[in-house]
């Protein structure tokens, strides 16, 4: 039980750690100003990574 504690509570900082990243990734996007169709479609993917990143860490609250 201890060992599944440990991988829970490294995989909640791993996803934490993409998390942020991913975050500061949309905002130089944003940055770049690309034009309004490129942006509408960088957004879809930007906001399905951090979806993937969250439920990936909520996954990992529990298997700890």
């Amino acid at each position: 039980p201890v060992f599944y504690y440990y991988v829970g509570a490294v995989g909640v900082f791993v996803f934490v750690g993409l998390t942020a990243y991913d975050t500061q990734r949309i905002k130089e996007m944003y940055y770049q100003g690309y034009g309004h169709e490129v942006m509408s479609k960088l957004s879809i993917m930007g906001a399905l990574s951090l979806y993937l990143n969250f439920i990936n860490m909520f996954m990992m609250l529990l298997y700890a």
